[in-house]
């Protein structure tokens, strides 16, 4: 997915390339909120895990049957269309 966004003109980094492997979502959400206006995940259950109330960084979640690239390759053209319009918060 990272070189699709890049493709259309994204900054993207994996949680990996930018050393938060292994953090907890609620930490994870305030490195990626200084960072990133936002977070593309595959975590379905993020928003009743998390309280997103004020959170300046906006969520979009992936609902595929699988994590695996050639499941998620045919959701990248409409990730990349919807962050044209993403508003934070």
């Amino acid at each position: 997915m990272k070189f699709s966004l890049v493709e259309h003109g994204h900054d993207c980094r994996t949680v990996q390339e930018s050393g938060w492997a292994g953090k907890e979502n609620g930490e994870l959400l305030d490195l990626a909120e200084a960072e990133f206006d936002v977070l593309v995940t595959l975590d379905t259950n993020l928003r009743y895990q998390q309280n997103l109330t004020g959170r300046r960084i906006a969520l979009m979640v992936i609902v595929s049957r699988s994590n695996r690239l050639p499941t998620l390759r045919p959701h990248f053209p409409a990730c990349a269309e919807a962050l044209k319009n993403d508003k934070a918060g």
